[in-house]
Parts: structure tokens; C-alpha cells; sequence
């Protein structure tokens, strides 16, 4: 059986406010995550792992780091026509930049037009998770319509935080109703306990696609958005299939587990999908290598522990060390050490995320806190210990008591 054409389109221009500071100087799929990736590579290992080779990476804001990453990482071979294009907001179309994430593709439909797929594949590019596409194209085309939304299962209690995809008992397979964060919803036949919510992935026979764009941008009644106006739209007419997440298939996944998908669009989800990593039986498994997560190579050496000068050893426990990392007669606990960061003599770290290059001095202490790239703490100094005194210094603290520093932050001794 001949492989289906398939245009991948990963929509990477979000702007991410709700993580600031970690995207005060970076796209929102640029920012680091588990240590030696980011958050991109998630969605462009799926698609390259489900067998697409022609993907297109949508940007816009602040795209510098992005396309950097995009453009040392992800190389095909161009000799077998395959490629990972970083395409920036280029105003083909107007003076405008990029509107929404349907006007996003609507300004960059010379892309669909030079490669002419039969399907177009709409992957979002902040989230953590496994997931064969190729499973949910199959189940496009057998269903018949022209619009597939891939569905995460999700408590009832968050049903105002998502998108909420409803079905018709009678028909399963289709969607009844799209709604936009709603204070309820009926719960599953299966499982009343949950709902489905939109993963912000699509699939689209590439006509159909072509005719809702082209539709969508002469209204002025719109947010040109996938989810909120594109979608629906298909809803509406009954011709948008459902394809449950929980149902796909990854090798080396254990398929009676409960399928990982994770969100951080907010600093606290951001953290909590590290702590998640940590987890002694972790809930989302870096280390299956029959779906390997891809990123940048790193020429970094091992990381190291050592003994300080007065023979005190480093140490780390339930963590996560990255390449080039040092630990020094230090203490590590239940955190993530990204790329060449150090833990310097009789220094604690306990419950937190230290991104690239971060120095934590002889004697400090860190607790529960976010510490982006290139952040020196001095000796001695305490981050996360007194709240009151991470806000005198300047540090973000948030309402469940994370202390978060932006990139580059200085702090004194």
C-alpha cells in the first residue's frame, strides 16, 4: 500500500505569556525542558518518529532561538525530498502579521500549494507527550470526513481550562459539539468521571482545508483560530471525526497505562511536568528508545559528581543530570540539571528546575524554584527559602509559592 502524502504544519509562534519570564526572551516551543531538550522536540519527534519527513515550522514571535534549534537539529536528507523548514510571519499576503493560527497557514498556503499533499497534519509545538500519527491519518481516512481532532481524556474538574469536544452517543466517532472552556459538560459513556479535550492536533483532507481557510479570512467575524473558528466550522456540518488519544499506539509504551499529555503552558505546570520526570516509576519515560525524543547533540562532557576539597561528595537523588553538569560536594534532590550547570560545595537543591549553565554557589540553598540559563547564585545566598526576600530581590514567586529567575538575572551576594 502506497504511503500517503502528508504535509506536516507545526504552529510554533506562541507567544507564551503565561511563562513569562522563561519566554521574556524566546518563543514558547524554544523553551527548555527535561534537561537537554525543548519543547519543540516533543511535537517534531512524534511527527518524524510517525514517519512524515515534510514538515513546515510555523514562527513568529521573538524566533530567534527557535529557528536556531530547528535549524542545527532537525536536518533530512534533502537528496529523498525530506526536509524541517523553519518559515517565519512574512506578510505574503497584506501588511499583517500572522492574525491567528488559521491565518498562520491561510499566510502560508504557498507551502500546501508547492508540496500538494493529500493530508495536512496540524501539530501544535508546546507539549509533552508520544504519540503515532500516523495511527490517527489512518483513522481520518477510514472514518470518511474531511476534519480529525485528537482528543485527550481529561478530569471533569478541568473542564473550564480546555477546549471541550463533545460526542454523539449514536455516533462515537463524530464530533457533536466543539465548545471553548465551558463550566460543564456531560461526562464519557465509558467514564463519566472524564471529557475529551482538543490537543490542539489536527488532521485535514487538503482540499477541505484549503476551502475553510479561504472562507475564514473573508470574514470579519473571526478569530482566524483552528480551534475556535476552523474547527467549528466543520462541526457544524458534521464532518469532523474524533480520534482518542488514549487509544494510540507507541512502541515501547505500556498500553495499559494511562497515556502522559501534558500542557505547561503556565510556570506551574511547567514544573510539575519536570517533577513528574523525577519520579522514581516516572509517569512520562524519557528512556524508550523505540520512540526516541530527538534534540540538538550536545558537545558537552559527562556529567560528573565529586568530591569537594574537604572530601565532601556530591550527590544526587531522584534527579535528572544533563550532559557538561558538575556536581561538586553538592546535594541534589528531586530536581532537573540541565546542560553544563554546577552544584558547588555543601550547595542544596531540592525540588527544582536549573536550566543551561546555571552556577549555584558554595553554600546556597535552592527550593522549589525555576533558575533559567546563565543565572549565578552566589555562595551562601538562599532562593526559595523566604519568599518575602525572593521578592525583594526581584524574583517572581507565584501564587502556589514557585520562585522563578529569567534568564541572566543577577543577583547579589
Amino acid at each position: 500500500m502506497p504511503q500517503k502524502k502528508v504535509l506536516v504544519v507545526v504552529l510554533a509562534g506562541g507567544e507564551g505569556k503565561r511563562l513569562m519570564p522563561l519566554t521574556a526572551d524566546r518563543a514558547k516551543p524554544a523553551v527548555p525542558f527535561g534537561g537537554s531538550y525543548r519543547l519543540i522536540d516533543f511535537a517534531l519527534s512524534n511527527v518524524v518518529n510517525s514517519g512524515y519527513l515534510r514538515v513546515v515550522v510555523l514562527t513568529q514571535y521573538k524566533s530567534h532561538s527557535l529557528d536556531r534549534h530547528v535549524s542545527e537539529t532537525w536536518r533530512m536528507s534533502t537528496q529523498l525530498g525530506n526536509y524541517v523548514a523553519s518559515v517565519p510571519a512574512q506578510q505574503r499576503l497584506g501588511k499583517d502579521w500572522f492574525l491567528g493560527s488559521a491565518n498562520a497557514i491561510y499566510q502560508s498556503l504557498n507551502l500546501i500549494h508547492d508540496a500538494k499533499p493529500e493530508y495536512v497534519l496540524v501539530v501544535g509545538a508546546d507539549h509533552v507527550y508520544r504519540m503515532d500519527f500516523s495511527a490517527m491519518i489512518d483513522a481520518h481516512v477510514a472514518a470518511g470526513v474531511s476534519a480529525t481532532v485528537a482528543a485527550v481524556r481529561q478530569p471533569l474538574e478541568q473542564v473550564n481550562q480546555f477546549g471541550v469536544i463533545e460526542v454523539d452517543a449514536q455516533t462515537p466517532g463524530r464530533i457533536a459539539a466543539f465548545r471553548e472552556k465551558p463550566d460543564s459538560t456531560p461526562g464519557l459513556p465509558d467514564d463519566p468521571s472524564s471529557f475529551l479535550a482538543s490537543m490542539g492536533n489536527y488532521v485535514f483532507s487538503t482540499d477541505a482545508l484549503l476551502e475553510a481557510l479561504e472562507s475564514d479570512n473573508v470574514r470579519d467575524d473571526t478569530k482566524h483560530d483552528m480551534g475556535a473558528d476552523i474547527i467549528p466550522a466543520f462541526v457544524e456540518r458534521g464532518d469532523c471525526g474524533v480520534y482518542d488519544f488514549s487509544a494510540n499506539p507507541v512502541p515501547g509504551e505500556d498500553a495499559s497505562l494511562i497515556r502522559y499529555w501534558r500542557d505547561v503552558g503556565t510556570l506551574d505546570s511547567y514544573y510539575e511536568a519536570h517533577m513528574d520526570l523525577v519520579a522514581p516509576i516516572p509517569q512520562f519515560n524519557l528512556y524508550n528508545q523505540e520512540w526516541p525524543i530527538h534534540t540538538r547533540h550536545h558537545s558537552s562532557p559527562p556529567s560528573k559528581l565529586v568530591r569537594s576539597k574537604n572530601g565532601t561528595p556530591g550527590e544526587a537523588h531522584d534527579s535528572l543530570l544533563a550532559a557538561g553538569v558538575v556536581i561538586t560536594g553538592g546535594t541534589v534532590t528531586r530536581s532537573v540539571i540541565s546542560t553544563d550547570a554546577r552544584v558547588e560545595h555543601g550547595a542544596q537543591v531540592t525540588d527544582s528546575v536549573l536550566l543551561d549553565n546555571v552556577v549555584i554557589g558554595a553554600g546556597a540553598t535552592v527550593k522549589h524554584a525555576i533558575i533559567d540559563k546563565n543565572v549565578v547564585v552566589p555562595a551562601g545566598v538562599g532562593i526559595g527559602v523566604d519568599h518575602e526576600v525572593d521578592r525583594a530581590r526581584g524574583f517572581l514567586v507565584t501564587e502556589s509559592g514557585l520562585t522563578v529567575l529569567s534568564k541572566g538575572q543577577q543577583i547579589d551576594a
